[in-house]
């Protein structure tokens, strides 16, 4: 009977062959016959799955937020010392001008022309000075880090030019206020030469304390 059903409605042969091969070709059964063939494998999961969140890694959006704030304040610091260093090199070239005019300016045939040349690259040392020491000082301070032996010499050596690189064009201005009123350097403005002195040995010695490695 069932033969002779089948041979009356080829129809519905035709029908349960493509519902059988539907089935079939369904993903369900094509991902179970990919796992079978892989060795019991679970299938890859789909490309347009979501990526894993930090919340999904155990990082709260506080430590997240604080490490970006850490990092950001270590570039700016980095960034801040290099022009440091830059214009600290800079600064040697006026600083070294400035020592050896002052011969034409303080000796007995000095002139009025070589006064205000040695006042002139004075100004210029003690603003690039200044305009160094600013992003030294102002470079942001991270918590926890200790100086090296050189950076610990460098900072003492700071504490010596720094004063005394304010000091200079102080007294040199009295010096030079004397020496055109046509007076003989006097007073504390004698100390002029002295201190400017000190100071570009402990300039230097801070320059090479960050330059040799020990």
């Amino acid at each position: 009977m069932l033969r002779s059903a089948l041979r009356d409605r080829p129809s519905a042969v035709t029908g349960l062959v493509v519902a059988c091969l539907l089935v079939s070709l369904s993903p369900s059964s094509m991902a179970q016959a990919a796992g079978a063939q892989g060795g019991g494998q679970p299938a890859a999961p789909p490309a347009n799955q979501a990526p894993p969140s930090l919340k999904d890694l155990g990082i709260s959006p506080d430590q997240s937020q604080g490490s970006a704030a850490d990092q950001a304040r270590l570039d700016k610091r980095s960034h801040m010392l290099k022009i440091h260093q830059r214009l600290g090199l800079i600064t040697l070239a006026p600083l070294v001008a400035t020592l050896v005019t002052s011969n034409s300016a303080a000796s007995k045939n000095s002139s009025t022309s070589g006064r205000e040349m040695h006042g002139a690259l004075g100004i210029t040392t003690a603003g690039l000075y200044l305009t160094t020491a600013y992003f030294a000082i102002r470079a942001p301070k991270i918590a926890g880090t200790k100086s090296r032996g050189p950076i610990v010499l460098h900072r003492v050596l700071a504490c010596i030019h720094g004063p005394g690189m304010v000091l200079t064009p102080i007294l040199g201005a009295m010096a030079y206020s004397q020496r055109n009123s046509g007076q003989k350097v006097h007073g504390i403005a004698s100390a002029h030469s002295a201190v400017a002195a000190v100071t570009g040995v402990a300039y230097g010695a801070a320059m090479l304390s960050v330059m040799i490695k020990f």
